[in-house]
Order: C-alpha cells, then sequence, then structure tokens
C-alpha cells in the first residue's frame, strides 16, 4: 500500500487568483517527478479536483516554485504553473501576472528575501518567460504588510498596494512582439474570414473583434456560458486559437492546440468603451475606462483580467493597425501611458512606458494574502 508523503506549502492569493506555492528545494528534481507532486496536491486530472487544493477553475488552480535566484540581477527564480483540471497536464510556458503579485510577499516571509522597511524591491527571474519582473512590496517588522486601503475589482475588501514592474515583457513566448510581422490579419474557418491581432507581450494574446461573432463584447461569463450557440462558439474560438497557435510556431498543427498547448496563446474579444453592469453589480460607465476585455483562458471566460494579459492589451494599444490601437487611439492618441481596462468583475488600470514598438516596462497595482500554510499529502 501507498504510504503518502507530505510537502510544505504556502496557499496563497496574488491578485485576482489563487495558488500553491513551493519551496524549489521541497519538489523532486526529477521533472516527471515533481510534477506528479504537483498533480497529486491539487486533484488534477479532476474538473472539480475535489480530491486535492485545486479550486476547480482556471484561476485558482495555479502553482508557483521559487527558489533562490542563479542570476547576479535577481533575487528570486520563479516558475509559474497552469494545473490542468481535465488533463494531467501542466502548462509552464507562460507566466500570471496575477499569482506573481503574491511571489515578493512568500520570499520576504519565508527568508529568501531580506525584509527592508518601508518597501522591500523584490527582483523576480520568471524562468517561464526569461523575463524580470520588479516587486515593490510593503515590510513591517520584517514581514510583509498585508492589511491596506487599495483595492483591485475582483477581490473583497481592500490590502496593501504591490506594484509590479513586467520590465522588457516584448516576446515573452515567440521572441517577437508581433509574431506573424503583422498588426492585424485575417484567419480563415469553416470558409469564414475572422479579424485577429497577434501580439507577445508579457503573454501571447490573441485579439477578436466581438462584432464578427455576433456578440456585443460586454457579455458577462454566465451569459456566453448560456447562449444558445454557446457550444459552437467555443469551437470557432478554439479553432481560431489553434490556427494562431500555428501561426506563431506554438504548434505545428492548429489540431493540436487544445491538447499540447492548452495555456497559449490566450485568446478574447475586445470592445470600445460602453455602459455594463459588472458581476458585483456595480455600474461600469463609459467615461471610467478605455476599452472593455473578456478574456478566455483554459476554454472558459473568465471573470477578471490576467495580470501579464494587460500588460499585452498596453502593448498592443501602442501598435499601430492593432485592434486594440484602433479601438484606443482616437481618444488617446498613438502613445499609450495609462490604460483603463472594463472587465467582468470591474476595472483594471496599468501603466505603460511605450517604445515605437509595444512598451518597454509595464506596471499594475495588486495586491496578496497569505491564506494557508502547512502540509500537503501527495
Amino acid at each position: 500500500m501507498r504510504e503518502d508523503k507530505k510537502v510544505p506549502c504556502v496557499l496563497m492569493r496574488g491578485g485576482t487568483s489563487k495558488g500553491v506555492f513551493f519551496h524549489d528545494r521541497d519538489l523532486p528534481a526529477d521533472p516527471r517527478e515533481r510534477d506528479a507532486v504537483i498533480l497529486r496536491a491539487f486533484g488534477s486530472p479532476d474538473i472539480r479536483q475535489i480530491d486535492g487544493l485545486g479550486g476547480g477553475n482556471p484561476w485558482t488552480s495555479k502553482v508557483a516554485v521559487i527558489g533562490p535566484s542563479k542570476r547576479p540581477d535577481a533575487d528570486i527564480d520563479y516558475t509559474f504553473g497552469q494545473v490542468s483540471q481535465d488533463q494531467p497536464y501542466i502548462g509552464k510556458s507562460v507566466n500570471c501576472g496575477n499569482i506573481s503579485a503574491a511571489i515578493g510577499p512568500f520570499a520576504i516571509d519565508e527568508g529568501l528575501v531580506k525584509a527592508v522597511e518601508p518597501v522591500t524591491v523584490v527582483r523576480i527571474y520568471n524562468t517561464n518567460t526569461d523575463k524580470m519582473i520588479i516587486a515593490h512590496v510593503p515590510v513591517n517588522n520584517g514581514k510583509t504588510v498585508y492589511q491596506g486601503d487599495f483595492e483591485i475589482h475582483g477581490v473583497p475588501g481592500t490590502s496593501a498596494q504591490i506594484d509590479l514592474e513586467f520590465v522588457d515583457p516584448g516576446g515573452a513566448v515567440t521572441g517577437k512582439v508581433l509574431p506573424t510581422g503583422q498588426p492585424q490579419q485575417k484567419i480563415t474557418v469553416d470558409e469564414k474570414e475572422y479579424t485577429v491581432s497577434i501580439v507577445d507581450s508579457a503573454m501571447p494574446l490573441v485579439f477578436l473583434k466581438p462584432e464578427e461573432f455576433g456578440l456585443t463584447g460586454r457579455e458577462m461569463p454566465w451569459e456566453y456560458e448560456q447562449r444558445p450557440d454557446y457550444q459552437e462558439l467555443s469551437v470557432l474560438v478554439e479553432k481560431i486559437r489553434g490556427q494562431a497557435a500555428f501561426l506563431m510556431g506554438i504548434v505545428d498543427d492548429p489540431a493540436k492546440a487544445a491538447k499540447e498547448s492548452p495555456e497559449k496563446p490566450k485568446i478574447g474579444f475586445y470592445s470600445g468603451p460602453a455602459p455594463y453592469i459588472d458581476a458585483d453589480k456595480h455600474p461600469v460607465r463609459p467615461g471610467e475606462i478605455d476599452l472593455v476585455a473578456r478574456q478566455i483562458a483554459m476554454g472558459k471566460m473568465i471573470y477578471v483580467l490576467m495580470g501579464t494579459g494587460s500588460i499585452c492589451i498596453a502593448a498592443a494599444a501602442n501598435i499601430k493597425g492593432t485592434i486594440i490601437h484602433e479601438i484606443v487611439s482616437p481618444a488617446l492618441g498613438d502613445e499609450v501611458t495609462k490604460l483603463r481596462i472594463g472587465h467582468p468583475f470591474g476595472v483594471m488600470t496599468v501603466t505603460a512606458k511605450p517604445d515605437g514598438n509595444g512598451v518597454k516596462s509595464g506596471t499594475i497595482g495588486r495586491t496578496a494574502r497569505r491564506i494557508m500554510d502547512g502540509w500537503v499529502y501527495v
């Protein structure tokens, strides 16, 4: 009879995501054994993840592995994993900006980085994308300060603000900001053309025009899923995502994207500012936003906005010819340094430093919380 082993871990919220955090030293060095331990910890594969720590949806089925950096310009090496609910698979080719918000606090509280009051700067090397993230974490008495008055939409209450700067985010996966060399192009599925922009900055995203799918772009996730044509739409969007993955060189056959690369690229619908009621029943007014985003991850429309996704949107806003640039440039011009993005739970703001081909850095304000520490039995 197999005996369960226990592995130290911490359950943390980062931004609008939640994940299980491990020290690199506490997991097996062998990649297959490591993945097996993580899958067992999450209760995957099982759509409910009933036998593990996974939350049964993409934004709570995430893992972070952290250790001291081997690089002179970084304090921490951090690897992100998107743990599949229905497959024995962990996607490690992209980063999660929301989970990134909790990396600095974890590193400080676990003694991996010396706390410097009142704000500790943590230099994080993300191994997934070979990119740097600079976290500004408030501290007191040698520990992270979690209490504060900063609010992010999609998380109840308020917490201390953690600023995350994504440095040189362009080409995070493909090595190119515009992987196909075009800011906008057509993809043909079932003899019909669809307009797309494909941009890779912090994360590769495929931008769609909702009106080409009979949508307003302001649908809430449950409204989207309750549409009578939801299954057909889901199949169509995945076919477009597969074609984009092929054009980006991520897969050698569009049909393989669902199995071989479910976590990248992400895809979604983007439209101009228009009023809607968010998931907390609060009105979102056109004057409060610059555009509306509805993002799809692992086949599901998500309730919030991906942190790295917001950086990519800001990059697209600064590239002439993209769908995003067409939406925001009439009001914001060709150089966009601040962008307010409407999502199902409200509004997220990203600031950027344009460089003529996207952005040289993008910054978001997030919060984090240490929820539980202990052991998981695997």
